[in-house]
C-alpha cells in the first residue's frame, strides 16, 4: 500500500471512529436507563362514587388500556362505592376478571365496597380492607315506575306502552341475585365462611368483620395492596401510575337527569310539549343504601 493509500485509509478509519463515538453518546443514556429503570409498572384504576353506565365505561376502558400497555405488570382497583346499576355493575366484574386473567389484581377498598362496587372485587387475586372500611351488601334491587299509557289509546301489541308486570321484575331479581351471589361463592370459595343463604341476607360488614368472614383477604391500605400487587408481578422496582375516576353524574343511571330532577320530574316536561309522558322502565340497581324511587318497589335480599 502507497503512502497515500495509508493516509486516505487512515482518514476513513478517523471519521469512522467519530461516527461511532456519537453514535454511542446517543445511545448510551437509552442503555443506561433500560439497565437502571424499573422493571414495570403497576396501575392504580379507582372506582369511586356510584356505579353508572358512563363511569363503568370508563374504568373498563382503562382496564383495557392496562391489558394491552407492555409495561403495565399488576393492576390495583382503588374502590370506593356503593354500587349502582346493575348492567353496569356485571360488567364491571366481567372485565376485572378478564384482567386477572392475565395479570395479578389487588382491590384496596378505601372506604366501601358494597353491594355492585363489592361485585367487582370478587375476581381479585387478594382484598385489602381497612377496619373501619365497608364490604358487603350481595343483593339486587328493583324501583317499578307505576306510569300507565293515556286511555282511549290504541296499541299495536298488549305490552306496548306498559312495564314489566311485578311478578316478572320478581324473576329477573331472583335472576340477578343468583348470578351475583353464585359469583361470589365461586371467585371467593377458599376463604369465605359464611353460607350462601347468609351471604344472601345482603348485609354490610365493617373491613375487619369483612376479613374474619372471608370476604376480604388482609387489613392494609393502598400502599400495602400496591406492594402487594407489585410482588405478585414479580417486581422489585417498579413505577406506578393512577387512572383517576371518571368525574360522573352518579344520578344518571338511577332515575335522574343530569340537573337532579327526578325521572317523573323529566317525564312532565315531556308530557308538556308532547301531551304523553312515554315509558319508564324498571330500574335494576346493585347499589347499598336508598334512593329517592316511586313508592311502588320490589326488593330481594336487601340489606337491612
Amino acid at each position: 500500500m502507497s503512502r497515500k493509500s495509508f493516509s486516505n485509509f487512515g482518514r476513513v478509519l478517523l471519521v469512522v471512529g467519530v461516527i461511532g463515538l456519537l453514535v454511542g453518546a446517543a445511545v448510551a443514556p437509552n442503555v443506561w436507563e433500560r439497565a437502571t429503570g424499573p422493571d414495570g409498572t403497576v396501575a392504580v384504576v379507582e372506582m369511586h362514587g356510584t356505579i353508572t353506565g358512563d363511569s363503568a365505561t370508563e374504568v373498563i376502558d382503562n382496564l383495557r388500556e392496562a391489558r394491552q400497555n407492555d409495561s403495565i405488570r399488576a393492576v390495583v382497583l382503588d374502590i370506593n362505592s356503593p354500587g349502582g346499576a346493575a348492567s353496569a355493575s356485571e360488567q364491571l366484574y366481567l372485565a376485572v376478571k378478564r384482567t386477572q386473567q392475565e395479570m395479578p389484581v389487588v382491590v384496596s377498598v378505601t372506604g366501601m365496597a358494597a353491594s355492585g362496587g363489592y361485585y367487582m372485587t370478587a375476581p381479585a387475586d387478594e382484598v385489602y380492607v381497612t377496619p373501619a372500611s365497608t364490604v358487603g351488601s350481595v343483593g339486587v334491587r328493583a324501583v317499578v315506575p307505576g306510569s300507565q299509557a293515556p286511555s282511549g289509546e290504541i296499541l299495536t301489541g298488549p305490552d306496548k306502552g306498559s312495564t314489566s308486570t311485578n311478578a316478572e321484575v320478581r324473576r329477573r331479581v331472583e335472576a340477578l341475585r343468583r348470578a351475583f351471589v353464585g359469583s361470589v361463592m365461586e371467585e371467593r370459595s377458599e376463604s369465605l365462611k359464611l353460607t350462601e343463604e347468609e351471604l344472601s341476607y345482603a348485609k354490610v360488614y365493617s373491613g375487619a368483620r369483612g376479613v374474619k368472614l372471608g370476604l376480604a383477604d388482609s387489613i392494609g391500605g393502598i400502599d400495602t395492596a400496591i406492594q402487594g400487587a407489585a410482588d405478585r408481578a414479580g417486581l422489585s422496582d417498579y413505577a406506578i401510575v393512577r387512572m383517576e375516576s371518571p368525574k360522573q353524574n352518579p344520578l344518571s343511571q338511577l332515575g335522574f337527569s343530569a340537573n337532579g330532577q327526578t325521572a317523573s320530574a323529566a317525564a312532565a316536561n315531556t308530557q308538556t310539549t308532547f301531551d304523553y309522558q312515554g315509558v319508564d322502565t324498571v330500574q335494576y340497581l346493585m347499589l347499598h343504601g336508598s334512593i329517592g324511587a316511586p313508592s311502588q318497589e320490589v326488593k330481594a335480599n336487601e340489606s337491612q
